[in-house]
């Protein structure tokens, strides 16, 4: 019988010693880079600055739980490793923001040198030309690749863990949120370096708007959406057109995202032929900090508008891969028998919901979710098998979980 870790590493190429050798050199390169970038980043930050950017850790932390609630109940049927978790989360906190974090400069650096020679962008964008031209060529361009790289190497490395739609959306919101939780943090900091003061309220209003999944979890999510259908679908064209159109749609939403500034900047300058914020003008009232919960409605509601079509798509699909999810797991366990399932179990995996999740009667939760989680595993590595033209019945994995379901039974 497979231990839980050899279930994990099934068919991935870190079997093989000298894969895994050089895939661990390759992560040692990028922790190498992710470093260096941090600690430029970090090395002219005062105690008060650290103290800052720490408390914003911390808000980040907890308003990351809602989303990877969500994420938790949409893998209730056939959940993800708890340890696949940590390192989606890992890779984008700290692995993709690091790798993000130089290209970015040089992109907006590359950028603001260019209106540095061209009056004419100063004279529509004003001071703020090089931000506001730069961040939706350098955020979606560089950030949907570093994040992007993360879900690639799962999608490779653990096959066995990669099976649809829903497990690559789970897979790419993982590593957005992760991104997420160091990038808002780091921006309070930017703020509290440039001005003295802490817009604290606004990021993370700002980042964690729609429960978090309005910004970097979605984008990526797509990425993952785009090869869990390559990993699902039967039709080879689609199985290489799936990940680019998921990147494609994840740096449209980044980009119309981060080009909003843009946009409001054109049209202020169409209708009234100056910046959006001309310092000549002076304030008519003094600036007023805004609760967090009226900033998050504020922000909420706009990205909603914002990326309605791309939240349309993400929620077609997800219900789609639910569909799919319980076709295969009826079909699949319809040839077994006891001891893997019952015929009155059956009947509850017949009657599934789309929000429902079966429990075993008379048994403790735990042993419960166990039993159930075992079932949908093998019916969905049952379909897997049988996807890939191998017979079912010599494939160790169909075997491990009938063995697991026999232990529990016992």
């Amino acid at each position: 019988m497979l231990t839980n870790r050899a279930r994990l590493f099934y068919g991935s190429p870190l079997s093989h010693p000298r894969n895994a050798v050089l895939i661990i050199i390759g992560l040692v390169v990028f922790i190498a880079i992710s470093a260096s970038s941090f600690g430029k980043e970090f090395s002219p930050v005062t105690p008060v600055g650290f103290q800052i950017f720490f408390i914003a850790v911390a808000a980040s932390l907890l308003l990351a739980l809602v989303p990877l609630a969500i994420l938790w109940f949409l893998d209730r049927r056939e959940p993800e490793s708890r340890w696949l978790y940590v390192i989606a989360v890992l890779w984008g906190a700290l692995l993709a923001t690091g790798l993000a974090l130089p290209l970015n400069n040089y992109i907006l650096a590359a950028v603001d040198s260019y209106v540095k020679v061209h009056p004419d962008a100063q004279a529509i964008f004003g001071a703020k030309a090089g931000i506001i031209l730069g961040a939706p060529i350098a955020g979606p361009l560089v950030e949907e690749t570093t994040k992007g790289l993360g879900v690639v190497l799962l999608f490779w490395l653990l096959r066995a863990e990669f099976d649809d739609v829903r497990d690559g959306f789970i897979y790419g919101a993982l590593v957005g949120i992760g991104f997420n939780l160091f990038e808002a943090p780091l921006y309070v900091l930017q703020g509290y370096v440039a001005t003295g003061d802490v817009p604290l309220y606004f990021q993370l209003a700002d980042r964690f708007a729609l429960f978090g999944l309005a910004g970097h979890a979605l984008h990526t999510g797509m990425f993952g959406m785009g090869l869990g259908l390559a990993r699902q679908t039967t039709r080879r064209w689609l199985r290489y057109a799936a990940p680019v159109v998921g990147w494609l749609l994840g740096f449209s939403a980044h980009f119309l995202n981060n080009g909003l500034g843009l946009l409001v900047y054109l049209y202020t300058f169409i209708t009234t032929g100056k910046p959006f914020h001309d310092e000549s003008t002076p304030k008519a009232v003094s600036e007023v900090i805004e609760p967090f919960f009226s900033q998050w409605i504020s922000h909420s509601c706009l990205r909603l508008i914002l990326l309605f079509p791309f939240l349309l798509i993400v929620g077609v699909m997800l219900w789609q891969s639910g569909v799919w999810e319980r076709q295969v797991i009826r079909e699949e366990l319809a040839d077994e028998t006891e001891p893997v399932i019952t015929p009155e179990e059956y009947e509850q995996v017949k009657r599934d919901r789309i929000f429902r999740t079966r429990r075993i009667p008379h048994l403790k939760g735990r042993t419960s979710r166990a039993i159930v989680r075992a079932q949908d595993e093998l019916a969905i590595r049952k379909w897997r098998v049988k996807h890939t033209g191998r017979d079912v019945e010599t494939d160790p994995l169909v075997a491990c979980w009938r063995d697991e379901l026999v232990r529990l039974r016992g």
